[in-house]
C-alpha cells in the first residue's frame, strides 16, 4: 500500500490502538474505511478486545495450564488460584464463587488455597 498522507498522519494512532491498516481491496465488513476526498485510501482493522474480568482471567489461566480448570489436579488447581490472585482476579465482586465454580471446588477450598499461599 502506497504511503498516503492520511495513512502517514494516523499511523501512530493506529499503532497505539493495536490496530492494522489494510488496503481498500482487503477491507472486510467489520473494517473502518478511511476516505480521502470521497475515495477509499485504506481501512482500519481493529483487533478484538480481550475478555475482561474474572472470566477472562479464568480463560487465560486455563490456557496456560493446558485444559479446563475443573479437570486439573489438586496441585494444579492450587497453582491456578495463585495465578489468579497474582493477576487480580480476587479484586472482583463474587470472584471466589466464580473461581470455585470454574475449578469444581467449594468457595471454602478456594479460600484455603489462598490462605496457604500467604
Amino acid at each position: 500500500m502506497a504511503e498516503h498522507p492520511l495513512v502517514a498522519a494516523i499511523a501512530p494512532l493506529i499503532e497505539r490502538l493495536n490496530a492494522e491498516l489494510v488496503s481498500p481491496d482487503e477491507a472486510g465488513a467489520d473494517d473502518i474505511p478511511l476516505l480521502w476526498k470521497g475515495k477509499p485510501v485504506a481501512a482500519v482493522r481493529l483487533t478484538p478486545k480481550p475478555v475482561d474480568g474474572v472470566q477472562g482471567l479464568l480463560a487465560e489461566v486455563a490456557a496456560e495450564l493446558g485444559g479446563p480448570l475443573s479437570s486439573l489436579s489438586r496441585t494444579d488447581k492450587q497453582q491456578a488460584v495463585l495465578l489468579l490472585e497474582a493477576r487480580g482476579a480476587f479484586e472482583y465482586r463474587k470472584s471466589a464463587e466464580i473461581v470455585a465454580e470454574a475449578l469444581g471446588v467449594t468457595r471454602f477450598t478456594v479460600y484455603n488455597y489462598l490462605n496457604r499461599s500467604r
